[in-house]
């Protein structure tokens, strides 16, 4: 019997996502678990395995933004007869358009991928939906369209105003800027006026406007630092003694350092490893430590499971791991749930010190500067030593200054200490 397959939610407060292009074309084989189609969220671009095995019957929908729970494609055996729900009919033109073509969408497809025929155009009024003579336009006056159909229009240099919209309640979609790009019915966006020096202007990308939401709310909460020097002589040589260990496999970082040590201190003053829910306080008795990783869309913290339990050379394996995934674009949504801690380090770009903003609902993230020489006072003598900053933002709904000055203490004094963390 031929299974729909439908677009999952791949975290909390996912509602849709939008289908970058599928690896696989009507008429293949596919097997249960390997990658099918690649998915854009408001957090990462990635593969999204097929759900069972068979033959790909019918691509519902080519590509766009998609709802939760939509049926997007059919995996069955060859030549069984296909019936797509309604709810892939309501969300992608494609599907009504195959349906179009004389019965043919009722039929599995051997002659290639959907993008390959011809897709017949709607008039106003046509089709479950049809096109609008004039697309919707969101509160602040500027038109619905999502995130890759602005993409589209803006490199093609169409103007989405005169492109009808076919997606949920006017909203443009890709397939839409296509449609009136091969047409030749849409208008070129019009040449800006002449100004004295070149403005380009970036629509925000799904990432930036969730991370603009996210601070935003971080921004809101009720937070205080705490700071403090620490002195980094003895963690500098426990580094390279760990470089000359496990250096041929995953050369161990200062980060990597600071992470063990990090999560020794949670498991101690487990208050600071907490998610404030705003009813309720979540305790976690693992610390699974996000590390903040700046990509050319943004940012993305992408969070190592249980440190606790690691070795700083299995953490470093990890982070070396994970951070170049991020900034290839191959991380998964598995990839960025369940932190309850966040470390950020500028310490590489030469800033001394900083205050990060809250990983919510997280209660607390570290920032962490750059180790610099520096003349202190030991034992009534000026002498020089490697010192670094740390600044500790937290949350005072979810936790009191004692608790965080405490867990800080801890931190400062394995750093000093790394054998008491081990």
């Amino acid at each position: 019997m031929a299974t729909e397959i439908k677009l999952p939610r791949l975290g909390q407060g996912m509602e849709s996502g939008t289908i970058v292009k599928w690896l696989k074309s009507e008429g293949d084989q596919v097997e249960k678990g390997e990658p099918l189609y690649e998915l854009d969220t408001d957090k990462v671009t990635q593969e999204v395995e097929a759900d069972a095995s068979g033959v790909l019957l019918k691509i519902a929908v080519s590509e766009g933004e998609v709802q939760v729970g939509k049926t997007i494609a059919v995996i069955g055996e060859q030549g069984e007869a296909v019936e797509v729900s309604e709810d892939a009919q309501d969300e992608g033109s494609s599907a009504r358009a195959r349906e179009q073509e004389g019965g043919r969408g009722r039929q599995a497809s051997t002659n290639g991928p959907a993008a390959q025929r011809p897709v017949r155009e709607s008039g106003p009024g046509e089709g479950a939906r049809g096109t609008r003579e004039v697309p919707a336009k969101e509160a602040d006056g500027r038109i619905k369209a999502s995130p890759l159909a602005r993409r589209i229009a803006r490199e093609r240099g169409i103007d989405l105003s005169a492109v009808a919209g076919t997606g949920p309640d006017g909203r443009v979609v890709a397939e839409d800027v296509e449609r009136a790009t091969a047409t030749g019915t849409a208008a070129p966006a019009a040449a800006p006026a002449p100004i004295p020096r070149e403005v380009e202007v970036e629509q925000l990308s799904s990432m930036r406007k969730t991370i603009a939401r996210r601070l935003t709310e971080a921004w809101e909460a009720p937070v205080f630092q705490l700071g403090i020097t620490v002195d980094m002589g003895r963690a500098l040589e426990v580094r390279q003694r760990l470089v000359d260990l496990h250096g041929d496999v995953a050369k161990p970082t200062m980060s990597d350092l600071l992470t063990k040590v990090c999560a020794a201190a949670l498991i101690r003053h487990r208050a600071v490893n907490a998610l404030y829910r705003g009813d309720a306080i979540e305790l976690h008795p693992t610390a699974n430590i996000g590390i903040a990783v700046a990509i050319p869309k943004g940012l993305v913290v992408p969070v190592i499971q249980e440190c606790e339990r690691k070795t700083i050379a299995e953490i470093a394996a990890a982070r070396a791991d994970v951070v170049e995934r991020a900034r290839a674009g191959k991380l998964q949504q598995a990839d960025l749930d369940g932190g309850t801690f966040t470390i950020s380090n500028l310490g590489m770009f030469g800033i001394e010190r900083f205050i990060a903003v809250l990983n919510p609902p997280q209660a607390a993230i570290l920032a962490v500067g750059s180790t610099e020489e520096k003349p202190v006072v030991v034992d009534g003598e000026v002498v020089v030593r490697p010192r670094l900053e740390l600044t500790l933002t937290c949350d005072h709904r979810a936790l009191d200054g004692a608790t965080g000055a405490l867990f800080l203490g801890d931190v400062k004094a394995f750093l000093e200490e790394p054998g008491l963390a081990l």
